[in-house]
């Protein structure tokens, strides 16, 4: 049985539609969560961070500072989250770390407090952390994605036929679009 060229654009369509409905889900992570990997030195994709300056007026001296005087302090601040530990990087200062990885900042001589809030971004998060292959199945399931995204690029490519198709303005935007990400490479080095 002979493929005629309406057989294969049909073909194609069906592949297209079909692959591209499927894998919809994974191209959204991937787009969502990507936007935030580009920019990640400017926003954290796995957190969200609240900072809270604060002058404390009555503090107890470095000597006396155990965990029940740093709780006082952390009251007196509106602090909630639980108590892990504290330490003096210098004289001076404590650090005082919270559960879930918050923190405070505290400066005995000037009573500056600086506490940084951590609140983990409810989706984004989790959908970043797939870029790392965080597990067996997710690669098995990535590595079809990623299949899938060749099938439906080259399925993409023969559906259309005449003058909007690959031998017209479908074939100068295909040479433009693999001509801009080699440009690209070749200006980042």
């Amino acid at each position: 049985m002979k493929l005629s060229s309406n057989d294969l654009r049909r073909w194609c369509r069906l592949l297209h539609r079909d692959l591209s409905y499927f894998f919809t889900g994974a191209v959204l992570i991937y787009a969502i969560s990507g936007l935030y990997m580009n920019h990640r030195d400017k926003i954290n994709p796995h957190y969200s961070v609240t900072r809270t300056e604060q002058t404390i007026s009555s503090l107890p001296s470095q000597s006396e500072c155990d965990r029940a005087a740093v709780e006082q302090i952390m009251e007196q601040m509106g602090v909630s989250e639980r108590y892990t530990k504290h330490y003096f990087p210098r004289e001076g200062r404590m650090k005082v770390f919270l559960k879930g990885g918050s923190s405070l900042e505290v400066n005995f001589a000037t009573g500056a407090a600086v506490y940084e809030s951590l609140q983990r971004r409810p989706l984004v998060s989790p959908m970043t952390t797939l870029h790392y292959n965080p597990n067996k199945w997710w690669t098995i399931f990535s590595d079809a994605f990623a299949i899938a995204l060749i099938v439906i690029t080259l399925t993409g490519v023969f559906m259309v036929k005449g003058s909007k198709g690959l031998w017209g303005r479908g074939g100068i935007e295909l040479l433009l679009g693999i001509a801009l990400p080699i440009l690209l490479l070749f200006l980042s080095k």
